[in-house]
């Protein structure tokens, strides 16, 4: 496959991922609420995170971004190395990224408050950056198998570490629970400023739970140089089928770890990584047969608008008061609506000035690119 060729697959994936963080998760709720079983309902529960164990759609969106972050790299580094970028060129380009990601996420979290004691200083923008980078470094300098061998080691040996070494703090707690893992005592001792969780102990963002992170990042990067593969006989088809029974088989080994170490975003869990790896290589398996293999394109438009300006919509939502411009518009009509009506009505709207933001951009052909 040409790696000058954009996926047009990955960037409606990515819209339709970020879509739940510009607001379709609070405007499903919220027509939920319309019904008797209201925020009671298995919809409506799945546009939430879990507490600690467990498993909802909204866990899926993050790991799902770094995932797609992850397919776009062996596409980049084929283009960078056939545009003749020198290996230190690619070096350079790979930790600046990383080092925008973790300030943008400073930003986000209120950089600019200059209150740096309170200071959160993980973000979700942060890992991205820290386990992407590790694993593009990863794909620059090892081999395939190597790189296999590397993340079965990481998965492993952070199932060892965190199910079977209680923090050192919390003598006598689980080593699963929130106070007792063996991750949020690491980040007790290294990180600087605010933790989110626990009275401030615990951060899901954490240093020590990036290290299954860039797994996610690699499984990314596994099915991104797949797809790129030019094997003969390897066809579009084909590939959309191989990569559906991988992610087939990787959900049946996540479930069957999480017997033993439970699915936990928040510690990123070793099961987790795979029953989440699972969904975000089905998700692209799907939209990829569907988009890059069929052309059924039409229906992508709304989708690609949100993907190709992801990271613009996530730090503009902490800036822009989207909710306020929907709101000036929509008033009158809330006005007449009943209060769980008026609620879908201002969740539409703060979604569609979203969209038309980013619309805007995109007729100007504005991107933030990091």
């Amino acid at each position: 496959m040409n790696p000058e060729k954009r996926l047009l697959s990955l960037d409606t994936l990515r819209g339709f991922d970020m879509l739940f963080i510009m607001g379709l998760s609070s405007f499903i709720a919220a027509v939920c609420a319309l019904f008797p079983e209201g925020s009671e309902c298995a919809l409506a529960q799945n546009m939430s995170h879990v507490s600690w164990y467990g498993f909802r759609h909204h866990d899926t969106i993050f790991p799902l971004f770094l995932f797609i972050a992850g397919i776009s790299f062996p596409f980049s580094y084929a283009k960078q190395l056939s545009a003749g970028a020198s290996r230190r060129k690619i070096y350079l380009k790979i930790f600046k990224r990383a080092a925008v990601l973790i300030l943008l996420g400073l930003v986000v979290n209120g950089l600019f408050k200059f209150h740096f004691d309170k200071l959160r200083v993980a973000s979700v923008l942060g890992r991205i950056g820290l386990a992407w980078m590790f694993a593009a470094l990863l794909f620059i300098n090892f081999k395939r198998v190597t790189r296999i061998v590397i993340a079965a080691i990481a998965l492993v040996g952070y199932w060892i570490v965190i199910r079977y070494i209680p923090a050192p703090d919390a003598p006598g707690a689980d080593p699963l629970s929130i106070d007792g893992n063996f991750a949020g005592y690491v980040d007790r001792l290294i990180l600087p400023g605010r933790l989110l969780y626990n009275g401030g102990k615990f951060d899901p963002e954490g240093l020590f739970s990036t290290i299954p992170s860039i797994v996610t990042a690699m499984l990314g990067m596994f099915t991104g140089e797949f797809v790129l593969s030019d094997r003969k006989g390897l066809t579009g088809e084909k590939k959309s089928l191989y990569m559906a029974v991988a992610g087939i088989v990787m959900l049946a080994a996540g479930l069957l770890w999480s017997l033993d170490f439970p699915l936990n975003k928040k510690l990123w869990s070793s099961s987790f990584v795979l029953v989440v790896g699972a969904y975000s290589l089905l998700m692209f398996a799907l939209f990829y047969y569907i988009i890059d293999v069929k052309g059924f394109t039409k229906w992508t438009f709304p989708f690609k608008v949100v993907g190709m300006n992801s990271i613009t919509i996530y730090i503009a939502q902490s800036v822009i008061g989207f909710s306020g411009i929907a709101a000036f518009f929509l008033s009158g009509v809330t006005e007449l609506c009943s209060e769980p009506w008026a609620n879908v009505v201002n969740k539409l709207g703060y979604m569609i000035v979203c969209w038309l933001f980013l619309y805007f951009l995109y007729r100007k052909k504005v991107f933030l690119k990091v």
